[in-house]
């Protein structure tokens, strides 16, 4: 929470001295619209996690319980790290930096330089550095989510909707799934080794479906949106 804190501090030094702007301009203070574009968000990249999660499981003959140590305490405790992951990761990103970039080079630069480094940025997190291969299908990975989530920002003017996109996947696939870094979470997995998916439906399944198609649905999903509440103030 002191890193958000400091972020939130440093941006608006930013922002200040730059552009004799608050942080109001990053859209984080909640409104109506604003608070419908990350509900929304969250629900449609929570949706498309479960079902890639569901398909590949009856792929795999995986089946899931529900971890008996479970409580609603715990349940708010992995929703809260995620949020404080996603959010420090988004002030980074999709914040402050994103938005003097956008006004200092335009738009499509200053997206395509956001993604770029949150792409870099994984390299470091996922501890990959020196695997070229690694490096490789991680920056891929990354930056074309990044690339989106940045989208949604510059077409927003808000920081909620990716925020929302952001964490409605890595909640569910961290916490919901339990395939992040703390463990077993809310489900735990009850694998059947013997049925290993081949190359081409892991490749399926593990990139493309998650880094390629999602993405892709993500953009589309956007503009829907952005149709449907373009009058609405914020």
């Amino acid at each position: 929470m002191l890193g958000i804190l400091v972020q939130l501090i440093i941006s608006w030094i930013l922002l200040r001295v730059l552009y004799k702007e608050n942080l109001n301009v990053l859209g984080i203070i909640p409104s109506k619209s604003r608070m419908s574009q990350f509900a929304l968000g969250f629900i449609f990249t929570a949706l498309l996690c479960t079902v890639i999660q569901l398909i590949d499981s009856a792929l795999t003959h995986t089946d899931w319980k529900l971890n008996e140590n479970l409580s609603v305490l715990g349940t708010l405790n992995f929703l809260w790290w995620n949020v404080k992951s996603v959010v420090f990761e988004e002030l980074i990103f999709r914040g402050a930096l994103l938005y003097i970039a956008i006004r200092k080079w335009g738009a499509r630069t200053g997206i395509l330089l956001s993604a770029i480094v949150f792409g870099i940025y994984h390299w470091f997190s996922f501890g990959v550095l020196g695997n070229v291969v690694l490096m490789l299908v991680v920056f891929l990975m990354t930056s074309i989510s990044g690339l989106v989530w940045a989208y949604a920002f510059e077409k927003t003017k808000s920081m909620m909707l990716p925020i929302g996109l952001h964490l409605g996947w890595n909640f569910v696939f961290n916490s919901v799934f339990s395939k992040g870094p703390l463990g077993e979470q809310i489900l735990i997995p009850q694998v059947d080794k013997a049925n290993n998916l081949s190359d081409t439906l892991s490749f399926l399944m593990h990139f493309l479906l998650p880094n390629l198609v999602v993405p892709a649905l993500t953009f589309f999903y956007i503009k829907f949106i952005l149709k449907k509440n373009a009058q609405k103030p914020l």
